[in-house]
């Protein structure tokens, strides 16, 4: 597709979203933001793609807000700054809420609105010169709309810092804060990105998409009878589903499950 965001699928149903908008280290703005929206809704809606890959062409991943936007917001009256709002925060969520496996791959700049992306996604990698900042407050902004997800990641003690200071964090800083789960030299993001990819090539379909929504469900609650019946009975389900019983069977039989893409 033409635009500020590119979508590819293979024949394998790996999707790449790609941010094209390299001459300004892939800023977004409100078209961005709706071509993001739109293409995730494609691809929650089409049950042929295993995992996605969100990546930035060029130098940065993405660099935040697009200043010629942020001029144009100026004049906005109240009520067309809340839906400026509204449709950035749908983003967030619509990629936060994909059911299939993420993967963020990060290169240069990861400013305001872009680490958010990053820490929507399920998995994010980082090259050695990635750079992240909450770069808000020193417009005099806050990072409120990406704030559940990069809480989430980080905690809430690292957050009063970051959001707070603004200053720029190293991809050594990210990993310790739990923003990135690797970083790598720059020169093997793709290796690492296609090691990764084999990994999940290797799950059950459904079962990843139930391995994440466990997550989401099981997070923060207290261990008491009602969890502990709760996940007896969604084992249980999974054991009897078709795709447990041809896992099993590929297990026992020693070949590759029938969900098993090359």
């Amino acid at each position: 597709m033409n635009g500020p965001v590119e979508l590819t699928i293979d024949g394998a149903g790996i999707a790449t979203v790609m941010l094209d908008r390299p001459e300004i280290h892939d800023a977004f703005d409100d078209t961005m933001i709706g071509a993001l929206n739109e293409v995730f809704a494609r691809i929650a809606a089409d049950r042929s793609i295993r995992m996605m890959c969100l990546e930035g062409r060029g130098r940065s991943f993405s660099a935040g807000a697009d200043l010629n936007w942020m001029r144009r917001s100026a004049a906005y009256s109240p009520a067309e700054n809340l839906a400026d709002a509204e449709d950035l925060a749908r983003l967030m969520a619509s990629l936060d809420r994909l059911e299939i496996p993420t993967i963020a791959l990060v290169q240069g700049a990861a400013f305001g609105g872009g680490v958010g992306l990053v820490a929507c996604c399920d998995i994010a990698i980082a090259a050695e010169g990635a750079r992240f900042s909450f770069s808000e407050v020193r417009l005099g902004l806050i990072p409120a709309v990406i704030s559940p997800y990069v809480i989430r990641a980080i905690g809430a003690r690292q957050a009063r810092r970051y959001f707070q200071t603004g200053e720029v964090i190293d991809a050594a800083t990210a990993l310790r804060l739990g923003l990135v789960h690797e970083v790598v030299p720059s020169g093997a993001v793709a290796a690492t990105r296609a090691r990764i990819i084999d990994a999940l090539r290797q799950g059950g379909p459904s079962a990843m998409r139930a391995a994440k929504t466990l997550v989401a469900d099981v997070a923060n609650r207290p261990i008491e009878t009602g969890l502990m019946s709760a996940t007896a009975q969604l084992i249980s389900a999974h054991r009897a589903s078709p795709e447990g019983r041809e896992g099993l069977a590929a297990f026992l039989e020693k070949r590759a499950p029938s969900w098993r893409i090359d």
